[in-house]
């Protein structure tokens, strides 16, 4: 009976990897692989595994039958760079993220933007990346362990769970903003990795009652990400946020629970 998740290595072990591989094995409660076949780890995928995350040289990747994608910061590492020169970034801008801002990011993935949030929040605020997904969380937290953030930055703690039931374990007004970006239902145009995104990434379309557990833990906003020309964002009530027009996702955005709100 093969398992969703196991934790390998590259074939060239040592003992820094084999303690790596070890961690990551205890911290998610998945099995451990080391004695590799002669065809690889290929062969895995037929009776043991359904996903594999493998601690290499270059640090650990995510694979399973169809590819495979290593953590990195993608096009999130750009948007930093801009960031940190004083230019725009559409989701600090219609989220309002300011210095010491407590974040909490209910669709992590592949910590897109919460590496950005990090930046905007800096050192004195909180990120927090919600992830239902078991191998796409334990990618991330993985991956984020290593990732160079920088002394501008806060550091980004990741959660195995959905997000509803994470929501309503918390107090009101407990985050200035709560974020959504639920998996569009049509493919599109994206960066490299985001085909393993989507294959296992939780594919539920966000519901009213994740929107208003959103609203109730929101001190400020909630904002919700939805495919450009759909009407993802309609169906919620929000209405998108002006954007650019070269981009295939709008932002929309809604005010936290009136019973909550200070004055």
């Amino acid at each position: 009976m093969r398992v969703p998740l196991a934790v390998t290595t590259s074939a060239r072990l040592n003992p820094q990897l084999l303690a790596q591989a070890e961690a990551a094995s205890r911290r998610w409660g998945v099995p451990l692989f080391l004695r590799r076949h002669k065809r690889g780890i290929t062969s895995w995928f037929d009776d043991r595994a359904e996903a594999l995350l493998i601690f290499g040289h270059d640090g650990v990747t995510l694979w399973d039958r169809e590819g495979h994608h290593g953590f990195h910061g993608g096009m999130a590492h750009l948007r930093r760079l801009r960031l940190a020169a004083g230019e725009p970034d559409i989701f600090v801008r219609v989220a309002e993220l300011r210095k010491g801002d407590a974040v909490l990011d209910c669709t992590l993935g592949l910590a897109q933007d919460a590496l950005v949030a990090s930046l905007a929040v800096g050192p004195e605020g909180r990120v927090v990346g919600v992830e239902k997904s078991l191998p796409l969380c334990a990618l991330a937290w993985e991956g984020l362990k290593t990732y160079e953030l920088g002394p501008d930055s806060c550091r980004i703690e990741v959660v195995h769970a959905d997000a509803y039931e994470y929501l309503r374990t918390l107090p009101a007004r407990s985050f200035d903003v709560v974020s959504f970006d639920p998996m569009f239902a049509r493919p599109r145009k994206a960066q490299p990795g985001f085909d393993v995104l989507r294959r296992f990434a939780d594919h539920a379309p966000l519901t009213p009652e994740a929107l208003q557990e959103g609203q109730r833990v929101a001190r400020r906003w909630v904002v919700v990400k939805g495919a450009k020309y759909s009407d993802d964002l309609k169906k919620l009530g929000l209405t998108p946020e002006p954007g650019s027009r070269y981009t295939g996702v709008d932002w929309g955005r809604i005010g936290s629970s009136k019973e909550d709100r200070p004055g």
